[in-house]
C-alpha cells in the first residue's frame, strides 16, 4: 500500500490552507506568502530527502532562506506598519544564499541558521513589547496576536537549531538520525509557522489595514453622518463581538468604504473608533455610580486588561484616577445648578 511521506502531507495541508486563505481574502497577503513558502519548502524537503531527486538539495537552502524575511514582513505589515520601499532589501538574504552556494557552499552551515536566528530574535524582541507596540492589530484581541508572533519567532529559532542538529549528526557520523531531525523539527516547525499564520487573530483586522486611503482623499460626508447618528441612536458598540463587517452590514455599505471613511474622518482605524465610543459610555457609567467592572461590561468590553489599556489611551489616565478627578466637578456643577434654581 503506497504511503505519503510526512513532508508531502504537511505540504498538502499548508497548500490547501493557502488556497483557502487566498480565496477568502481575494488577494495574497504577506501572511499568505508565509503560508505558501512553508508549503513549498515542505514539498522540496520531501522531494530532496525522501524521493532523492537530483539538484533539489541546492534548491532547498534557497527556498528556506525566503521564510525568515517573509515572516518578518508578515509581522510588520500585519501588526506594525504598511509596506515600505526599504523592505525590498530583504531580498538580499536569498541572493546571499545563492552566492554562497556558488562561491563557498561550506558557508551555508553557518549562514542559514544565522538568518533564521536573527529574524527570529527580531520578531521576538518586537512582539515582547505587547499589543501597544502593534497598532495594526485588533485591540479587542488583547495580547493574543503578540503571543502568536512570539511563537512564530520561537519557531524560526527552533528551525535554526534543527539545522545545527543536522550538522552535528553529520559530524559525529550518525546519518541515520538526520531524516528524523528533518521530519520532526524542520517540517514540524514549517507546520507550526504555517498553522499560526492562519490564526484569525492575525487576519481579522485586515479589512481595516489592508489599504490606506490617499492623503488627498476626503471622507464620505453622507456616510460619516449616517455612521455618527447610528452610533448614537443604536449604540452597536455595546456588542463586545462587533466587527467591521457587521457594522458595515448594518449601514448597508461595503466594509472597505466604511473603513476608509473612518480612517479619513478620524485618523484612526475602526477598532479604535469603536473603542472610543465604548470609553465614553464607560465614563458615563462611572459617573452614575457603577463600579469599574460594571462599567467595562456595560460599555461593550469583555476583558479588564483591554478596557484599562483603552481607557488610558483615550483618557490619558486610569479609570479610578479619572473618576476621582471628574466626579467632584460633576457634583460641584450639580450643586451650583441647584443653588441657581
Amino acid at each position: 500500500m503506497p504511503s505519503v511521506p510526512i513532508p508531502v502531507f504537511v505540504a498538502l495541508v499548508l497548500g490547501f490552507a493557502f488556497l483557502h486563505l487566498w480565496k477568502e481574502q481575494s488577494r495574497i497577503t504577506a501572511l499568505g506568502g508565509l503560508l505558501a513558502v512553508c508549503a513549498v519548502q515542505s514539498l522540496i524537503i520531501a522531494m530532496a530527502q525522501h524521493y532523492m531527486l537530483p539538484g533539489l538539495r541546492w534548491v532547498q537552502p534557497v527556498t528556506a532562506s525566503f521564510i525568515p524575511p517573509i515572516a518578518w514582513l508578515a509581522f510588520q505589515t500585519n501588526a506594525v506598519r504598511s509596506v515600505k520601499p526599504a523592505d525590498l532589501l530583504h531580498v538580499l538574504v536569498p541572493i546571499t544564499v545563492i552566492a554562497a552556494i556558488v562561491i563557498a557552499p561550506e558557508f551555508l552551515d553557518a549562514l542559514l541558521p544565522g538568518v533564521f536566528t536573527c529574524y527570529g530574535i527580531a520578531i521576538l524582541a518586537h512582539a515582547l513589547r505587547g499589543a501597544d507596540a502593534q497598532p495594526r492589530t485588533v485591540l479587542a484581541h488583547d495580547n493574543i496576536p503578540a503571543r502568536i508572533w512570539l511563537a512564530i519567532g520561537g519557531a524560526l529559532i527552533a528551525s535554526a537549531l534543527s539545522e545545527v542538529m543536522i550538522i552535528i549528526a553529520y559530524v559525529i557520523d550518525r546519518p541515520e538520525v538526520q531524516p528524523w531531525i528533518i521530519t520532526i523539527f524542520s517540517v514540524g516547525n514549517l507546520l507550526l509557522i504555517g498553522s499560526l499564520s492562519l490564526s484569525s487573530y492575525l487576519r481579522s483586522n485586515g479589512a481595516e489595514t489592508a489599504e490606506f486611503p490617499r492623503q488627498d482623499a476626503a471622507p464620505d460626508a453622507d456616510l460619516w453622518l449616517r455612521l455618527e447618528q447610528f452610533m448614537q441612536q443604536k449604540q452597536p458598540y455595546l456588542d463586545p463581538d462587533l466587527t467591521l463587517a457587521q457594522l458595515a452590514r448594518k449601514l448597508h455599505v461595503p466594509a472597505k468604504s466604511l473603513s476608509s471613511t473612518i480612517n479619513l474622518a478620524t485618523g484612526e482605524n475602526v477598532s479604535r473608533y469603536v473603542n472610543n465610543a465604548r470609553i465614553r459610555e464607560a465614563q458615563g457609567a462611572l459617573l452614575h455610580g457603577k463600579s469599574v467592572t460594571e462599567a467595562l461590561y456595560a460599555s461593550g468590553f469583555n476583558t479588564k486588561s483591554n478596557f484599562n489599556r483603552e481607557f488610558l489611551r483615550v483618557a490619558g489616565t486610569s479609570p479610578s484616577v479619572w473618576l476621582r478627578d471628574n466626579k467632584p466637578a460633576m457634583t460641584t456643577g450639580t450643586e451650583n445648578s441647584a443653588s441657581g434654581d
